[in-house]
């Protein structure tokens, strides 16, 4: 009988083992700028797992949404394949204590295949514990991500960092 764990880990097993043969296969994309897709908005539905900050207990679990503008198409560094956007949200966890967190971050995203490109987000959430926003408290958002891209248009999202680990699916409009 297949349960949800076991579910997990053969995904798992499959984005992993499925990752160098997809890396050496396809030609990297890092030092041609603009090599990209064009789009203007990402959506993000996600599921995720607060660790530390403001979700007291560990593991708790939650659903939120992110959704990021692209505010430069070539980013930073003129001679690689990079790109910035402005990422905001809400996540809601489920517990004892119901936390509603709304993030705000600098993405700065990083093409290193067509289907591969990670990236990283600095920035600043608040955290309203059972929806009282009384008890609000600003938080860091330090968090590292890796896309990996089923169509130009469409990816599977994971990102880890402070204060949660998050996976979903990423559509790029």
């Amino acid at each position: 009988m297949l349960t949800s764990r076991s579910c997990i880990r053969a995904a798992l097993f499959v984005l992993v083992a499925g990752a160098p043969a997809t890396a050496h296969a396809a030609e990297w994309i890092i030092k041609h700028p603009g090599d990209q897709p064009t789009y203007v908005f990402e959506a993000e539905p996600h599921g995720l797992v607060g660790l530390s900050g403001p979700f007291e207990d560990k593991g708790r679990f939650g659903a939120g949404f992110r959704g990021t503008v692209v505010i430069v198409r070539d980013g930073f560094i003129p001679k690689i394949n990079d790109s910035v956007g402005i990422t905001f949200g809400g996540d809601f966890f489920f517990g004892k204590e119901s936390t509603l967190f709304l993030p705000v971050a600098m993405q700065w995203n990083f093409w290193l295949t067509p289907s591969w490109s990670v990236f990283g987000e600095p920035g600043i959430g608040l955290a309203a514990k059972k929806l009282e926003f009384k008890k609000d408290v600003l938080h860091p958002i330090l968090m590292a991500g890796a896309r990996f891209h089923f169509t130009e248009r469409v990816a599977l999202t994971l990102r880890a960092g402070y204060p949660a680990v998050s996976v979903g699916v990423s559509f790029l409009f």
